[in-house]
């Protein structure tokens, strides 16, 4: 079971996939959770280069072939081996986040995003992908604050305009009507228990094998 945490900025997945890995651990239950662009020492390097506010001048097509790259060691080296090994996957952004930030986002022809992604990933893809959906304005105004208490300079994708993340979000929502049956949107207004609450309840009727 390979599932996805997708959404926009500020929409709290990366807060509910800890909550869900915490659950499951508690249920005696192993899985393995990890996060794009990330989850190797080689990907967290270029994680930083990425999300560095310092790189704000980066070309797009600059910054699409980083993420493949992340993305292919991440495959290589942590998805598809504890897949193989029959371990349930967490995954904090994927593919669909290609699609939604650098085609919807920056305008990137989306058939040649599809055609690098499955290169990038040998055609591993996500079983069930959680679409945490909130408003862009709201969105922002959580990251702001998130960023605000780190130590880490993570904040480049903050500073695009509202018109940016506007398109990343009709962007993820066009990407799941598309394909309903891999997706399940998830309302990210409301408290961290509240939404875990929904989330939860999402994947017992998504993933009942992973949450019963």
């Amino acid at each position: 079971m390979f599932v996805t945490f997708e959404g926009p900025e500020g929409s709290g997945k990366s807060t509910q996939i800890l909550r869900v890995s915490a659950w499951l651990r508690d249920a005696n239950r192993e899985c393995v959770i990890t996060k794009e662009p990330g989850g190797t020492p080689i990907s967290d390097r270029v994680r930083a280069i990425l999300l560095d506010s310092a790189a704000a001048g980066m070309d797009a097509m600059t910054e699409l072939l980083l993420y493949a790259a992340s993305r292919r060691q991440h495959v290589v080296e942590v998805i598809r081996p504890a897949l193989q090994r029959g371990v349930p996957v967490l995954c904090d952004r994927y593919t669909d986040a290609t699609l939604a930030y650098q085609g919807y986002g920056r305008l990137l022809d989306l058939d040649r995003l599809q055609t690098l992604n499955q290169w990038a990933t040998d055609g591993v893809k996500p079983d069930i992908t959680l679409l945490f959906d909130l408003d862009e304005e709201t969105g922002l105004t959580r990251a702001h604050a998130r960023n605000a208490g780190m130590e880490v300079d993570e904040s480049r994708f903050e500073l695009e305009d509202l018109r940016f993340h506007r398109r990343v979000r009709e962007g993820y929502l066009s990407l799941a009507a598309a394909e309903p049956e891999r997706f399940a949107i998830v309302d990210a207004l409301g408290s961290i228990d509240e939404v875990f609450a929904r989330t939860l309840e999402t994947l017992r009727q998504r993933a009942p094998q992973l949450i019963s």
